[in-house]
């Protein structure tokens, strides 16, 4: 019998013409209806595999710019973004980047396809930063999770080498660190001059503790380490600690601990997140709290300033909750007005004085700008010139008159006096 006399068959069949038979066709289309979607959901479970990424999470940016990069690079639903980039020259450069829009995206890697979706949810906003949620989907076929493990490190590498050779910034923006403005180009360490040793005696220490781990773990104590510089302003103390980040190839996390709205809980949950291989920077920490030795008067003078606690503060540097392998380094003008217990070992380790221009300072910063051993002699000369006047420079203010006389070091030498009289 053929399929059209069945149909026939059933056309003139009474209960089917009385709606069983539809009634039947129907149920049959639903079942087959759910054993396909069965079937489609077997189907991603068993033999494909799915990674989400939110945009809170670090490898989203990365992601999107591998995609742009090394995936779906024929797509052409793109969105744009803007960024700026410092040359060696000094210049600051606009580059733009497309990346795939909202949407779905096909492209192949290793030979597998991948199906790439962008969402954004309207109606759902970040609040940690800012902007509208979003998440990347991928889907391939397949149940190897290494697939993605080589996309993400892949993705990892690629922004680790657009910072190659930078120094990058960050900063507290709610619960989370934050690049700050563009990467910088690394400073050289022997451009920042320090009195003898004072240099080598930091950068000795903080190799010593970043290269030994496990001398810490076998003893008990605590992998962090604690940095303290006084002196003066002007005298170099944050510009060596960038330059330091830089030759350790470590980032920056700049944190104010007298911005309105920080408390303890997210001081503490800054310190224990910051990212790796970075340096802690606590800048001008004698302005934030004052002596519990102090008078009471000096004491309601900085009331309500912060909701930051000493305790709190304490309790962050080494307290049972404190984060370890940490670099911390700490800055102040005014060593004096720090309460002791804040500056005790196991919370400052090595404290260095960066005062004011030595002779032999004076020397390496003049032939610093004026290269060459023919200007020697006129390097000792005003170094020797500072020592007769019995007056004290900082390195700030010496460096300001030398960008006074860029390529003219006699006449740097015969206006000294003037540098001199000035302090």
């Amino acid at each position: 019998m053929t399929i059209a006399e069945l149909v026939a068959g059933l056309s003139d069949n009474p209960y089917f013409g009385a709606g069983f038979g539809l009634f039947g066709l129907g149920a049959g289309a639903a079942v087959l209806r759910k054993g396909l979607q069965g079937a489609v959901v077997l189907l991603r479970r068993r033999y494909m595999i799915t990674l989400e990424v939110p945009c809170r999470d670090k490898s989203f940016q990365w992601l999107l710019q591998w995609i742009t990069e090394r995936g779906a690079r024929h797509t052409q639903h793109l969105s744009v973004e803007t960024s700026f980039e410092q040359r060696d020259t000094g210049h600051v450069t606009t580059k733009y980047d497309f990346i795939p829009s909202v949407g779905t995206h096909f492209f192949s890697y290793g030979g597998t396809w991948i199906r790439v979706e962008r969402v954004r949810e309207q109606q759902t906003l970040d609040l940690h930063m800012g902007v509208p949620y979003e998440t990347v989907t991928m889907t391939a076929f397949g149940r190897d999770k290494a697939l993605y493990f080589r996309i993400l490190e892949e993705a990892r590498q690629i922004a680790l080498r657009k910072h190659e050779g930078k120094t990058v910034m960050y900063t507290a923006m709610g619960s989370e660190w934050r690049q700050f403005g563009h990467p910088r180009n690394r400073r050289p360490l022997r451009s920042v001059v320090l009195d003898e040793g004072v240099s080598e005696r930091i950068l000795a220490d903080v190799q010593e503790f970043i290269g030994n781990p496990a001398w810490y773990s076998e003893r008990g104590i605590p992998y962090r380490r604690g940095y303290l510089l006084h002196g003066p302003p002007g005298c170099g103390k944050s510009s060596y600690i960038t330059a330091l980040a830089g030759h350790l190839q470590f980032g920056i996390c700049m944190l104010n601990l007298s911005e309105r709205g920080l408390t303890d809980d997210r001081l503490n949950h800054l310190l224990n997140t910051a990212p790796q291989q970075s340096i802690l920077l606590l800048e001008d920490v004698d302005a934030a709290f004052v002596s519990r030795q102090s008078s009471v008067a000096d004491k309601a003078a900085f009331d309500g300033l912060n909701r930051v606690t000493f305790s709190g503060l304490l309790n962050c540097l080494d307290g049972v909750a404190s984060t370890e392998a940490r670099v911390l380094f700490m800055t102040t003008n005014y060593l004096d007005r720090l309460d002791p217990a804040l500056i005790r070992p196991g919370r400052v380790d090595v404290k260095e004085h960066i005062g004011a221009c030595s002779r032999h300072q004076l020397q390496v910063m003049f032939l610093r700008f004026y290269p060459g051993e023919r200007h020697a002699h006129l390097a000792a000369c005003f170094a020797q010139s500072a020592a007769a006047s019995g007056r004290s420079v900082t390195p700030a203010q010496v460096q300001g008159h030398f960008l006074c006389h860029k390529d003219d070091p006699g006449a740097a030498l015969a206006s000294a006096d003037r540098l001199w009289s000035q302090t």
